[in-house]
């Protein structure tokens, strides 16, 4: 059976569902979110799932975001009396799923809270008042009677490091949190239309979970040491039942890709201060842009040191989150073996974190540069809470990370191509364009050539463009950009300006003439013709997207000009 409520002005709804044996989700919609924590946009919402497992005690998985606290007191008021609930399983303690843990043990003060020792940690500073608590490790299990035992599974950095997943084994189900989830709202409750999940499912991946790939791995090997999985509850998204194992093994296919280069870079921060966790994310997802692995280290979350040496000494780069002043001596002793065990010639970055009591970033970036380290992005200050621009900046400063860790890479794949074959590739002419965007706040813009049209109905044309762009982010299925068509003779001050290497977060378009179209990206003024297209699909071809769009409106400045052409000699490069 399927309940929904009325739909309220901000289009925020209830829905409940038996999806097993003793089993109700809890599925709160947010039908027109068009951001999540600012680091990628959603083309359709999302949802926060709880879970309520009835045996002869009654087990809540997770809760729900704040904005839905009346709607969800009085859904779950009209399934169970809150203080009839014996145990609140929380997968982690991201807001979006425990922003009502508060309210929940203010009702019902005998809660047990069952998470890892990390969660149990950031709850106390979350809920400010003493709680029951059980914490469990890998492999523990909480029986709650009639046949619901959980057995709890260690799941860190996905992508929390406090993240568990619980399976009840009488049902199958596997609670997952933010693994296997999508932001994707709808009223059916379940995968039951693939193709129309796939693209949010995978966007998903890429965005959270990619640069995590070795642990989800390691998450992975030890859902394989439990019985059969039948279905995968997750925190966000319709839950997995239909094609639970096709969509399991996407998540190992694509992790063992993103696993496989030797090349890894290290992220430290203390994930419970200021904004860490979402600025670390956005410079993370810049990172995976290149193909390069990321090690997360929570500095407060009492990593063994021995591990920590082990860890630096094979990270090619790093990527510091300024600690608090006034930190434990946990995270004072895990930084000092941070700057104790790094090597010269690897390439460091330092960000600040926003809390309001932050160490003063300059002399921690003075004592790795002392120490022989390459600074591979300018220091990141945040001075005001992080807006779009500010995540966008992270993003581009990761991939400016590991683009330079990969550099010797990049130049010996260009020289493994034959010459015979370099030079005919090189052969490949194509005009030359300048492809603009803005979604938000954030804008971005990008010299493109290989260009070509697709189709004639509907009219469209396709683009490759290289994953590390910056761009790239803005170019997702449903976005809207203008293709921007230079004039032969008129070319050189435009493409000098946008061959150049902007700093993380620069203004691609100061001092140059533009206008909005009505997509809102901007029209260069000195453009031959400009087109506003719409991106319909996408398809991986390696290091570069192959991006189909549709075409809507456009104009030409000069009839009788002609597009610019870019002529090649070679094929391993632009």
């Amino acid at each position: 059976m399927v309940a929904l409520t009325e739909r309220t002005e901000k289009r925020l709804t209830i829905q409940t569902v038996e999806i097993a044996q003793d089993t109700t989700a809890i599925r709160s919609l947010d039908w027109d979110r068009d951001r999540f924590d600012i680091e990628f946009g959603l083309q359709n919402g999302t949802t926060y799932n709880s879970f309520l497992i009835r045996g002869e005690q009654t087990a809540l998985v997770d809760t729900s975001h704040e904005k839905f606290r009346q709607l969800y007191f009085d859904t779950l008021t009209g399934l169970i009396n809150p203080k009839e609930i014996d145990y609140l399983i929380v997968s982690h303690t991201e807001p979006d799923h425990s922003g009502l843990v508060k309210d929940l043990l203010q009702m019902a003060p005998d809660i047990t809270v069952v998470a890892s020792k990390v969660a149990i940690q950031f709850l106390e500073d979350l809920v400010h008042q003493p709680f029951k608590r059980r914490i469990v490790k890998n492999g523990d299990r909480l029986d709650i009677g009639n046949g619901h035992e959980f057995e709890f599974v260690i799941a860190p950095n996905l992508h929390w490091p406090d993240t568990i997943f619980s399976f009840d084994h009488k049902t199958q189900i596997l609670y997952t949190c933010d693994a296997f989830g999508m932001h994707y709202c709808t009223e059916s409750s379940f995968d039951d239309d693939l193709k129309a999940i796939e693209p949010d499912f995978k966007y998903y991946y890429e965005c959270l979970m990619g640069p995590n790939a070795r642990s989800v791995l390691s998450a992975l090997k030890r859902m394989g040491e439990l019985p059969n999985v039948g279905m995968i509850a997750t925190g966000h998204g319709p839950l997995l039942s239909h094609h639970v194992e096709e969509l399991t093994r996407r998540y190992r296919t694509w992790s063992q890709t993103q696993a496989k280069p030797e090349t890894v870079i290290g992220i430290f921060y203390v994930s419970e201060y200021g904004y860490s966790d979402r600025l670390a994310q956005a410079i993370a997802n810049g990172i995976g842009k290149v193909g390069v692995a990321v090690e997360w280290v929570d500095l407060g979350s009492g990593i063994d040191l021995q591990e920590l040496r082990e860890l630096v000494g094979r990270c090619a780069g790093l990527v510091v989150g300024v600690p608090p002043v006034a930190s434990s001596p946990n995270i004072q002793a895990a930084l000092s073996t941070v700057l104790g065990s790094v090597k010269e010639k690897q390439g460091i970055g330092v960000f600040e974190t926003g809390g309001g009591d932050d160490e003063p970033i300059d002399p921690l970036l003075s004592k790795f540069r002392n120490l022989g380290l390459t600074t591979a992005f300018p220091e990141i200050r945040i001075k005001q809470n992080p807006t779009e621009n500010t995540y966008k900046q992270c993003e581009e400063a990761g991939t400016d990370l590991a683009q330079w860790v990969t550099r010797d890479r990049s130049i010996k794949a260009m020289k493994s191509l034959g010459a015979d074959l370099d030079k005919a590739l090189g052969r490949l002419s194509g005009g030359l364009y300048i492809i603009t965007a803005k979604k938000g706040d954030v804008s971005s813009a990008m010299l493109a050539s290989w260009v070509a049209q697709a189709s004639f109905k509907p009219l469209g044309f396709s683009i490759a463009v290289a994953k590390d762009r910056a761009i790239e982010s803005l170019m997702q299925v449903g976005d809207r950009f203008v293709l921007n068509v230079l004039e032969e003779g008129n070319y050189q001050t435009l493409m000098k300006h946008f061959l150049k290497r902007f700093a993380p977060g620069a203004d691609r378009f100061e001092g140059v003439k533009t206008q909005p179209a009505e997509n809102g990206a901007p029209i260069l003024t000195d453009a031959l013709a400009y087109i506003e297209c719409e991106v319909q699909s996408r398809m991986d071809c390696g290091d570069h997207w192959a991006v189909y769009s549709t075409v809507y409106a456009g104009r030409v400045s000069k009839p009788e000009a002609l597009t610019a052409i870019h002529h090649r000699k070679v094929g391993n490069h632009y």
